[in-house]
């Protein structure tokens, strides 16, 4: 398949553009080694996106939230647990990390977590929360979060 490559410009509308849940089923979130992906649209329905959340199967600390555009583009990646990321400078960013599209290198950047936009980052349903926010899903999916989340 052939890489999609965007604009910043294009990233950034994507970005902001408010995002809904396709359906108000309830979905469980994912348990260890388990993915959960939920469909989302723009108001005008012109643009698809998806959310996904990845939890680790060895480490339970490890879990991913991630907001992707037209199937395959990641626009913004919370990596929460696993290992350190190495930006294509060198930089070494220690997890919990953030990954925002930046044009010629997809999401192959990372940034320390924005402590204002996050605010307790070991409770899972509050950082789903904030995430959804700072991705701007205004109608939020029916995730239900389990009591051994």
């Amino acid at each position: 398949m052939p890489e999609i490559i965007l604009t910043q410009s294009e990233a950034d509308a994507l970005i902001s553009m408010e995002k809904h849940a396709v359906s108000s089923d309830v979905a469980d979130f994912p348990m260890r080694g388990e993915k959960l992906t939920v469909d989302l649209i723009s108001p005008n329905k012109k643009e698809k996106f998806l959310l996904d959340i990845y939890r680790g199967l060895i480490e339970m600390r490890k879990v991913k939230y991630q907001n992707r555009a037209r199937q395959i583009i990641p626009l913004i990646r919370l990596d929460l647990g696993g290992s350190p990321h190495r930006n294509p400078d060198g930089e070494e960013i220690p997890v919990p990390h953030l990954h925002l599209y930046r044009e010629g290198f997809a999401d192959k950047w990372a940034f320390t977590v924005p402590a204002d936009r996050f605010s307790n980052l070991a409770d899972l349903g509050q950082t789903l929360t904030e995430f959804m926010k700072y991705c701007n899903i205004t109608r939020k999916p029916n995730i239900r979060i389990g009591l051994f989340t």
